[in-house]
């Protein structure tokens, strides 16, 4: 068995975010040179996944023009010799389909899930949330090592997490491991999620970090989940759900060369943008410089 699709929720409103999510979707803010989405793309393109579905919203369809190959831009700047300009665009070749689909409601991240069904057919299948970049340096990259172990394991999914402070979970779902995890342990097993827990009440320090690997079995949970008082329904509670009919749940913790960046707030995201144009091989010198002036200044 392999493993092709991936599906990407991006039709929150992210209303934390206005006034420039307004009339933008905040999943093409841009992080560096690229929008949010697009690290996103590339991250599944790299892992082997070659069919991608947008589930999208209203005031989405800026993603949709992103990802469509401009033939006259591209012919404008080739004839005025802005050859760089044109690699600039090489995302538009990769070797990717995409396709579409609408959540007309705000009903939750295992809704949207569930407008995927028809797509993922009987296959298992990536979600990665299109708000979310997980930045990989190491040899095999965060998606590529949950589809590997997610297929060596059997599991019905499997879900990547992330160490956090105690004092942060209530901002998080939690997993509960099945057993102590093992320092170094590529996945463990686990018996339990909970969403955004006290500090109290969690039950581990693993936050879901925004990437899973799922079989088809996911989308009979979801129809027998309970939204919650708010009406949404959610992910967590329809794995629960699954780990409850048996399905074996398994985690893949991000390394310590691996770092999820959370576009969900104004602060969350300068930090993300600061990070990529830090790191930027043409403008991250000069940045630094710039920086490096500001603090002098700022401490006198």
């Amino acid at each position: 068995m392999t493993i092709r699709k991936v599906v990407i929720p991006v039709a929150g409103a992210g209303t934390r975010l206005l006034p420039v999510t307004k009339c933008q979707p905040k999943e093409m803010l841009p992080v560096g040179r690229k929008p949010v989405v697009q690290y996103v793309v590339e991250e599944a393109q790299q892992a082997g996944l070659r069919q991608i579905l947008f589930v999208t919203g209203r005031k989405k369809t800026a993603i949709e023009d992103h990802f469509d190959r401009d033939v006259e831009l591209i012919r404008r700047l080739a004839s005025g010799g802005r050859s760089e300009l044109v690699e600039e665009l090489a995302y538009e070749e990769m070797p990717v389909s995409f396709f579409y689909v609408r959540q007309s409601s705000e009903a939750g991240q295992a809704d949207a899930i569930r407008q995927a069904h028809d797509f993922v057919d009987e296959e298992h299948f990536v979600v990665a949330h299109g708000d979310t970049i997980i930045r990989s340096q190491g040899a095999e990259p965060l998606l590529a090592r949950m589809v590997r172990i997610h297929l060596a394991t059997g599991a019905a999914a499997t879900i990547a997490v992330e160490e956090v402070k105690p004092e942060e979970a209530h901002r998080y779902g939690i997993v509960k491991p099945a057993a102590d995890v093992k320092p170094g342990a590529e996945w463990f097993p686990i018996e339990d999620l909970v969403e955004k827990p006290t500090a109290a009440e969690a039950p581990s320090r693993w936050a879901v970090a925004s990437r899973y690997v799922l079989a088809p079995g996911i989308f009979e949970a979801i129809d027998r989940t309970v939204p919650a008082a708010d009406g949404e329904v959610y992910l967590t509670d329809s794995l629960r759900l699954l780990l409850r009919q048996g399905g074996k749940v398994v985690s893949v913790a991000l390394g310590p060369e691996e770092h999820r960046y959370d576009i969900g707030n104004f602060e969350t995201y300068f930090k993300a943008f600061v990070d990529f144009a830090l790191a930027d091989e043409k403008y991250g010198y000069t940045l630094r410089q710039h920086l490096y002036r500001k603090l002098e200044d700022l401490l006198g």
